[in-house]
């Protein structure tokens, strides 16, 4: 089992920024791929950036390219996400994931992300 703590969120105007943080614990050496989530009210959940652990490998949902960036700390098994420019469309909880992947799957975009954590809000005001 693997166990993720998400921390960072907060209320912000727009044009500021935020770093998200995603603490791993437990079995971390079976998951190779991870990635940041978010979901805002009435809205389906969307992947916003992803990473292969392995090789440090990054993708990012077109929209949130240039503006958010996704980074890893093996060595303390955090996960982040720098958010800038926020704007208020960016408003939403934002998870972090995990699963068990190869690169393969990491490329073609089927990875199943079995560990969730709880979440943090971001809230972005005009």
């Amino acid at each position: 089992q693997v166990q993720l703590v998400e921390s960072g969120g907060g209320s912000v105007q727009a044009g500021e920024s935020l770093t998200l943080s995603c603490a791993a614990s437990g079995s971390t050496d079976s998951i190779s791929c991870m990635a940041w989530f978010r979901q805002a009210p009435g809205k389906e959940r969307e992947g916003v950036a992803f990473i292969y652990s392995p090789l440090g490998r990054t993708y990012y949902a077109d929209s949130k390219k240039g503006r958010f960036t996704i980074s890893q700390d093996t060595t303390k098994n955090t996960l982040s996400l720098l958010l800038n420019t926020l704007e208020p469309e960016d408003t939403a909880m934002y998870y972090c994931a995990a699963g068990p992947c190869d690169y393969n799957t990491y490329v073609l975009g089927r990875v199943e992300y079995k560990y969730w954590g709880q979440g943090t809000q971001v809230t972005v005001s005009s």
